[in-house]
Order: C-alpha cells, then structure tokens, then sequence
C-alpha cells in the first residue's frame, strides 16, 4: 500500500490545482471569466480526485484485511468469508493482531475512510447519514472554496468535500493499522505521512 501511495496517489494530489479563493459574480473582461470558471473547475477536479484515491485506498486497505484475516484465521461466526461487514471485521481483525483501534484515532479514521468510498461509489444512502453523523465537517465550507459544478440536485452526496490532506491522513491510518499489526522486529508503526 505504502508504494502505491507514494508512486501514484500522493503524485496525483500534489498535481492537482486548488485555489485557495474561488471568485464569483459580474467580471470585467472575458480574460477574468475564463481564469474564474479554470478555478472552480480545478477546486472541483480535486476534490473529485480525492474521492477517487480515498476509494482505492479504502479498497487496497479491505482487500488486504481480508486477506490477512483469513490467513490468520479470523472468522465470523455465521457470515460468509468474503462477505462479513466490513468494520465488524475490521474490529475482528484489530483483535487478532493486538491492534488498539481507539489509540490517535486509528479506528475513527478507518471508518471515516470506510464511509468516504462507500458514499463515493453509490451516492446517497445509509452510508450518507452515518458519514455526516462521524464527520459532518466533510461538508462544513464555504463557496468562496468549493462549487459543484453539477447542476443543481438534492444528492447530499455531491456536497461532500474531501481534500488532499484527508486522503494522507487515511493512507497514514492505512500504514499504522499494518505497522501495528506487523509483529516482527522494526515494524513501521508510524508512516511518515498522514
């Protein structure tokens, strides 16, 4: 996971532009125009990119706790492998490897990165609720910041904002969860990201 981050997602986030004002309103030439709507296409061209890597790593991170599960034979009792909820397994997992979930956050940040993919992928739905009610500053700013350039809709799931500093924090949860799992002498318990 840690190459895959450093290679391919922390490149792409570094390459996307974010203004940190966006403008809006009446303007005085065409010039002024095109640089106003090129920022707010940027603003929302990050923050659908971050979406997109928080979903690969949300998905890197299950495919790679199931795998490990099941190597080291955690098993829940009347789910099928492959199929058990995904954070109930996750709890499963933690306890097999001696992983404190509660300590700096781990477990918080797995979720929220757990409920980012899933509102990302399928859009509004039970995971919408729980995400707000673990993390309602996801949609705390202003439009001085960020537009949505889709037209107008009542989908909550379109006013979620992510930004890049939330996507290093998930892969840095990512690392610590295996750091902490990893027994062996020398493991990475902090990455030095996120």
């Amino acid at each position: 996971m840690d190459r895959l981050f450093r290679r391919v997602v922390l490149v792409g986030l570094e390459n996307l532009r974010i203004h940190a004002r966006l403008g809006s309103g009446a303007v005085d030439t065409m010039e002024e125009f095109l640089d106003t709507a090129a920022a707010q296409v940027d603003n929302y061209t990050a923050n659908e990119g971050a979406k997109a890597y928080a979903l690969v790593l949300a998905g890197l991170f299950e495919r790679q706790l199931r795998i490990w599960g099941r190597a080291t034979n955690v098993v829940m009792p009347g789910a099928k492998p492959g199929r058990e909820p995904f954070r109930d397994y996750l709890v499963a997992c933690a306890d097999a490897g001696d992983v404190d979930l509660a300590g700096g956050g781990l477990g918080l940040n797995l979720t929220e990165l757990f409920l980012v993919a899933n509102v990302f992928r399928h859009g509004d739905g039970p995971s919408i609720t729980e995400l707000r009610e673990h993390s309602p500053d996801l949609w705390d700013y202003e439009r001085t910041r960020y537009l949505d350039l889709l037209p107008p809709n009542q989908e909550e799931s379109e006013q979620l904002l992510l930004q890049a500093v939330d996507v290093v924090r998930y892969a840095g949860a990512c690392g610590r969860f295996w750091g902490r799992a990893d027994k062996l002498p020398m493991a990475a318990l902090e990455p030095p990201y996120g």
